[in-house]
């Protein structure tokens, strides 16, 4: 605190004066009317602005001539020469055109963004402005922490491992990708923040469109979709370099270099960052990475390709248990306490941990056939290598185990060293292990677009994957023993295996997807509509190393394919200048994820499995004018058999695996948000999401058989008018963004999250009386930020503070529910406390 004090003394005391003023007013070239929200910035320079309701602007510049870029999400980009005569200047009307294709930005996902009063889809947009004064040390995700519907936390602390839930639906099925091309885990659809964690210092825009979206890949989205547009060739000459502190050793340095366009059509930009940090959870030291780089060449006037490569190689500690709150109570270190790690040789070890790096790689070409007709390809390659880290053998990390230093206390992994060397011959008895989940990814994605009248436009694409992952478990550290003995693989009963070796399991999975799309679009005066189908063929293939004798024809499954489609159809009508509705509906089918297909953890195919079926439907609102913009959106999801895997026990005592149908969910509700603008220099923000996420219908009377169709037993799951779990139904915020001095800005932004319910497992629920999952508290956190533009030795440079939970409310931010229902038995994680960074920014 005594250094954000001290930076605030020092931006109070300081004062810049401007050369001048440029106005002007940004308009639509297809509406003719304002783009309110649009970006001016002065080229070379972080000095801008955007426009207010009315599209209209006024920047103070520092210098007497250059160059002003307006941009817009959806919109292709313009820049425009001033030069102030008298100390001011009016640029007049500025017309920008949708971005169908632009040259500037040809990346597969402008045709996927949404367009203000346009697209009729909910949707919130965060510009790249707004990310880097936010981010701070939050995680990525949590920049869309004030979206209506929307709910991101840190999970268990460590660092990338937020998750992010949007309407009430999990994060494998939530839709997100990255410069067009899908990220989601291909096997069970999640997505790894800790992949991206470092995808934030090159992001453009990331657009967030809940429910169905407008999203033209064969992606079915339950709650949503994330769309993260990168820097490209739109980037000037010069670069930047910044640094970051903040609390419990938060430290982070990086650098962007770009060409800009050069004079025979090539551009390239380079950016890489390292992030280090203690952890505000104890045991969740981390280190990471990021690197980024695009080059983009015009070939002629009709072509042009761009490669961008990016990765964020990364290691951490995890606090991979919840607790009940009895246990933080009890512990010294209060909501911070963490049970998974300990000292070895007197240096922080990690019994849960994550590692990883996930470098994606595309080529993407924009080929102008001709004025009504344009192809935008991209080929991508992703090669993932890394996983979890883990114990195997004899578990002595309870929490009152005799190898820690106390109750509650570190794990002291010298003791389990020392047993290990005294037995010898007879191998490690305890070990640490790492889950490998490694893969290679290739796909292509390719989408035609043309002009059948002036009015409509008919689109066209198709999306190819291959994805192959590569599961196993490998010794880390024998901690002191010669070997470790696993008798897990069929081929090699006697496994003495050393670190490196793979023990426990080994098997692949293999997926194929085939999809395509097509679509027609109408746009005319104040109406736009669309019609889409989309269909896709998804193959799963499971090869095993280890359950199965490698001249055993088991080893290997065939493909099993699961066919899904889409149908979905929207518009939206401009009934004057200031208010429009949109209107949308569909209906997809989802394939069952890879653990659906196969289960029993061997090569046994669930001949019940099928797909998932989603019925959506939306009716929005939208006003615009001078001061105020507003949406207001009502929705209705109804998930109908939802996979549901039941275990049981067979006679023989072998575990196996059945799938239970007819579990259906519905998700509804209503959203609002706002922007009002009394003058240029304050904007107060306000959004309120009320839902009502719960399970359908009791499901009763399952049979369960065994491989030979023997009834094993007869289950009923009494979940029906059950709330869903793991995210709040009720949430609302307020926030606040006033430029109070020349050139310094104060934020405050409050969030409240309330009906929140512990997330459960639906087969537990097989009494009658079973009574409602336990309630999680309501609670509000408030962040605070300044940011001050200022100019040394020539460079515009900025300093950017932030404080998050400055109250230090103590909350819960994810529960999973107990066997009692109540509070007592929940196991939680709490979120952060207060915490805090501060940053400087130097623009070259």
């Amino acid at each position: 605190m005594r250094k954000l004090f001290l930076l605030a003394m020092f931006l109070t005391s300081a004062t810049i004066f401007a050369q001048g003023t440029i106005t002007g007013s940004v308009i639509d070239s297809e509406t003719n009317g304002p783009l309110p929200g649009a970006n001016v910035m002065v080229v070379g320079t972080n000095n801008g602005t955007m426009t207010d309701f009315d599209g209209n602007f006024s920047l103070e510049v520092k210098r007497s001539k250059g160059t002003i870029k307006v941009s817009f999400v959806g919109y292709a980009p313009k820049e425009i020469q001033f030069n102030l005569s008298g100390g001011t200047q009016d640029l007049g009307g500025i017309v920008l055109d949708p971005d169908n294709n632009a040259l500037e930005e040809i990346v597969v996902t402008s045709f996927s963004l949404a367009i203000d009063r346009k697209t009729p889809v909910a949707v919130s947009t965060i510009s790249a402005a707004e990310i880097e004064t936010k981010i701070g040390n939050q995680e990525f995700p949590e920049v869309l922490k004030s979206t209506p519907g929307v709910y991101a936390n840190k999970a268990g602390g460590g660092f990338g491992d937020a998750e992010l839930r949007m309407r009430g639906f999990e994060g494998e099925n939530i839709a997100v990708m990255i410069n067009g091309v899908p990220v989601n885990d291909m096997e069970n659809g999640r997505v790894y923040w800790s992949n991206w964690a470092g995808l934030s210092d090159v992001t453009r825009t990331m657009q967030t469109q809940r429910g169905l979206g407008a999203a033209k890949v064969a992606v079915p989205s339950i709650g949503g979709t994330v769309n993260v547009v990168t820097k490209t060739t739109d980037a000037e000459k010069g670069g930047s370099i910044y640094v970051a502190t903040g609390n419990d050793g938060y430290t982070k340095f990086g650098a962007t270099v770009s060409t800009g366009v050069t004079e025979n059509g090539l551009a390239a930009t380079v950016s890489a960052s390292k992030t280090v940090g203690d952890g505000y959870v104890d045991g969740t030291e981390f280190i990471g990475y990021n690197y980024f780089v695009n080059i983009a060449k015009e070939l002629g006037e009709d072509h042009e390709i761009s490669f961008t490569a990016f990765g964020a190689p990364q290691r951490h500690g995890q606090r991979q248990n919840r607790y009940t709150m009895e246990t933080y109570r009890e512990s010294d270190r209060g909501i911070k306490f963490n049970g998974d790690w300990g000292y070895l040789n007197g240096e922080v070890t990690h019994i849960e941990d994550n590692f990883y790096h996930k470098p994606q790689m595309s080529l993407n070409h924009y080929w102008d056939i001709s004025e009504k007709t344009q192809l935008s390809t991209a080929v991508y390659a992703s090669f993932g290598s890394g996983g979890g880290g883990g114990w195997a053998g004899t578990n002595k990390f309870g929490l009152d185990s005799k190898y820690r230093d106390g109750y509650l206390q570190p794990v002291n992994f010298d003791m389990i060293v020392e047993e290990n060397i005294e037995r010898g011959a007879e191998g490690s008895e305890t070990i640490l292990r790492a889950s490998r989940n490694d893969h290679n990814w290739y796909g292509a994605l390719s989408t035609l677009s043309t002009d059948i009248t002036e009015d409509i436009e008919l689109l066209a694409g198709v999306d190819l994957r291959y994805y192959k992952g590569k599961h196993f478990q490998e010794v880390t550290n024998l901690l002191g023993g010669q070997y470790y003995y696993d008798d897990s693989n069929e081929n090699d009963p006697v496994n003495l295996a050393r670190v490196g070796d793979k023990i426990n399991y080994w098997n692949d999975g293999i997926v194929l997807w085939e999809g395509g799309f097509l679509q027609a679009e109408y746009s005319k005066g104040d109406l736009d509509a669309f019609v889409s189908v989309a269909a896709s063929n998804t193959s799963y293939k499971r090869i095993d190393y280890f359950n199965y004798l490698d001249s055993d024809p088991n080893q290997e499954t065939d493909f099993y394919n699961f066919f899904g489609y889409s149908v979905k159809g929207g518009a939206n009508y401009n009934f004057t200048k200031s208010s429009g509705l949109f209107a949308n509906i569909g209906y997809f089918e989802k394939a069952p994820f890879f653990d659906a297909v196969f289960l029993n953890f061997v090569n046994d195919v669930n001949p019940d499995a099928e797909n998932q079926k989603i019925f959506s439907t939306e009716l929005g609102y939208t006003f615009r004018n001078s001061v105020l913009r507003a949406n207001f959106n009502a929705y209705r999801t109804v998930w109908s058999d939802r996979s549901l895997i039941y275990s049981y026990n067979n006679p023989d005592g072998s575990l196996g695996v059945a799938n239970i149908l007819g579990v259906n969910a519905l998700h509804q509700g209503l959203e609002f948000d706002f922007e009002y603008r009394p003058f240029d220099k304050l904007s107060i923000t306000g959004f309120a999401s009320v839902g009502d996420f719960t399970w359908k219908d009791d499901v009763t009377g399952v049979q369960i058989f065994d491989e030979e169709q023997q009834l094993i037993e007869e289950i009923d799951l009494y979940i029906g008018d059950t709330k869903v779990g793991g995210t709040p139904q009720t949430t609302a915020g307020l926030g606040l963004d006033y430029e109070f001095l020349t050139d310094m800005r104060f934020r405050a932004n409050y969030n409240y999250f309330a009906d929140f319910y512990s997330d459960f497992d639906p087969v537990s629920r097989t009494s009658e009386n079973t009574p409602e999952v336990w309630k999680l508290p309501a609670f509000g956190t408030l962040d605070l930020g300044l940011t001050y533009d200022f100019s040394v030795a020539g460079f515009d440079a900025t300093l950017n503070a932030n404080v998050y939970n400055m109250t230090n409310t103590e909350y819960i931010a994810n529960a999973q529910n107990g066997l009692n229902n109540d509070a007592r038995t929940a196991r939680v994680w709490y979120g952060f406390g207060r915490t805090y960074t501060v940053g400087a920014k130097l623009n070259f």
